[in-house]
């Protein structure tokens, strides 16, 4: 643990410390057994603001060095959130980040909620595209991995970029992932497949209408359901993006 990380676990504690009967989510709510301490979104995206104001002389190096330990050595969820909301921060060392590195942090994340905290709305159409070759191989290799983290991460690195974009490369790798994991069973990857295809439909409509009436004996029904419910009224089903997992007061609300 660095000493950067040292700070945020102070601060964690510090301010977990104010709260001590408050629970922020039902134990394994977000599909991880790792402890979490009692904060919500809004309360740690603070601590990171704050963080940050009095430390505008972070460079890139110390950033990579940090969200290395925050995600290899941190023992809470809270801790592996506020790398997600670092990176959300920083757009502009953001977009210098080796895809590569995700990899090695996707290893040390289990569960919707701690994968989803990396890879939900952080890198851009813009982002991928600039570095379109490299992101693609990373993509497919995610894709084919024996870890189910990294399988969903597939799916869901690509829900902003397809959502922001047109350009054709962005939906045919996820055309591509989904094809490559339709098959399994899992609601971490189920429930990815219907919201990437969910989300493809604002610049990919005719492509993923197609892409159902090909595949509608092989793809996961709640894909096809939510899918199809979005192209005939706008919406996706269910309460919520989580709608499939167990809900108990969703103050972290991931896809």
């Amino acid at each position: 643990m660095n000493r950067q990380h040292r700070e945020f676990l102070f601060l964690i504690k510090t301010e977990a410390a104010k709260r001590p009967t408050f629970s922020k989510l039902r134990p394994g709510y977000g599909g991880s057994k790792e402890k979490d301490f009692p904060l919500n979104n809004a309360q740690l995206r603070a601590i990171v603001k704050n963080w940050l104001e009095k430390r505008s002389c972070l460079d890139y190096k110390q950033l990579i060095n940090l969200l290395n330990s925050l995600y290899t050595r941190a023992s809470s969820t809270s801790e592996k959130f506020l790398a997600g909301f670092l990176l959300e921060y920083l757009p502009g060392y953001r977009c210098q980040i080796d895809p590569l590195l995700l990899s090695g942090w996707l290893d040390h994340l289990t569960g919707w909620a701690q994968i989803d905290s990396l890879c939900q709305s952080k890198f851009s159409a813009a982002e991928l595209l600039s570095n379109w070759p490299r992101w693609k191989i990373i993509l497919k290799k995610l894709n084919r991995s024996k870890n189910i983290s990294k399988r969903r991460a597939s799916l869901v690195l690509l829900t902003r970029p397809v959502r922001e974009s047109a350009e054709k490369k962005l939906a045919e790798l996820a055309f591509l992932n989904i094809s490559q994991l339709k098959s399994e069973k899992d609601i971490l990857i189920t429930k990815a497949v219907s919201w990437l295809l969910r989300e493809m439909i604002k610049n990919h409509r005719a492509s993923v209408i197609s892409y159902l009436e090909q595949n509608e004996l092989s793809l996961p029904k709640i894909a096809l359901r939510e899918t199809r419910r979005k192209l005939a009224t706008g919406r996706k089903s269910g309460k919520n993006p989580n709608d499939s997992f167990p809900q108990k007061q969703p103050l972290v609300v991931f896809e």
